[in-house]
């Protein structure tokens, strides 16, 4: 019990040296959140702390907004479930950070495809010549087909 009032204590004096502009840019993440999830929920100590510590770890208002709309697009198409966008699980440092990375792989566009000459599975473009005796044995064996066609009874 005594180690539980001491971590709150010193909980509370974590919120009591928070400067200003901490304490507002938790207030405007947790804004942002409600905004893009739809949800209105209170900003209480622990919700602060989870915010405080998303920031801390290097996370922006961009990585948010990334993360809840990748979410968003997977539980749309039955991917993931809707809890994945509950604060207490979204706000899981190593599963944010996961999911970010997923998000920013599967938002990149493929790789441009190669040139077909440039390829080295291709096999390389005949030369003229080659292409010239290419037509000759077409025209020959269209000539074979055409004599033995002729040579059909009709019925």
């Amino acid at each position: 019990m005594a180690r539980l009032e001491r971590r709150l204590r010193q909980n509370h004096r974590l919120i009591m040296v928070m400067d200003p502009n901490t304490s507002a840019a938790l207030r405007a993440t947790h804004e942002l959140y409600c905004q893009l999830t739809g949800q209105t929920l209170s900003l209480r100590f622990d919700r602060e702390r989870l915010w405080y510590e998303f920031l801390r770890a290097g996370f922006s208002t961009e990585d948010l907004k990334r993360v809840v709309a990748y979410l968003q697009k997977e539980i749309r198409a039955s991917r993931r479930n809707v809890g994945a966008l509950k604060l207490s699980n979204l706000l899981q440092l190593d599963r944010i950070e996961e999911d970010l990375n997923i998000s920013n792989v599967r938002l990149r566009s493929a790789p441009p495809p190669q040139s077909p000459r440039s390829t080295p599975t291709d096999p390389p473009s005949p030369t003229p010549a080659q292409l010239q005796n290419l037509r000759q044995e077409a025209k020959t064996a269209l000539a074979r087909l055409r004599e033995q066609l002729g040579k059909l009874p009709n019925p």
